[in-house]
């Protein structure tokens, strides 16, 4: 087998899991709402039908792991999803 480049050696990807997953998908929504930079531009811009589809998203994930998360894992999903709606209102308007 063929030896990795050495960015790929010495970067370590985080684990993957519900949590690393849906903060992801948080952070894709900041980027859409142009509150961060995209990491593949290094420029900021909005795209609000992209940021309301991720929202959507996510909304989707909560009613489809009902009753299959953690408390911890529900907890943040409901407040991640209301932190972006507000934003989203905000950044609409």
């Amino acid at each position: 087998m063929a030896d990795k480049p050495e960015e790929e050696k010495s970067y370590q990807m985080p684990k993957i899991d519900f949590s690393t997953f849906i903060f992801s998908l948080n952070s894709s929504v900041y980027v859409q709402l142009g509150l961060l930079e995209d990491p593949a531009t290094g420029e900021k811009g909005k795209n609000l039908s992209m940021a309301r589809q991720t929202i959507d998203v996510l909304a989707m994930l909560e009613e489809k792991t009902r009753g299959n998360l953690t408390t911890e894992e529900e907890q943040m999903l409901k407040h991640m999803l209301y932190d972006l709606r507000v934003l989203y209102v905000k950044e609409r308007d």
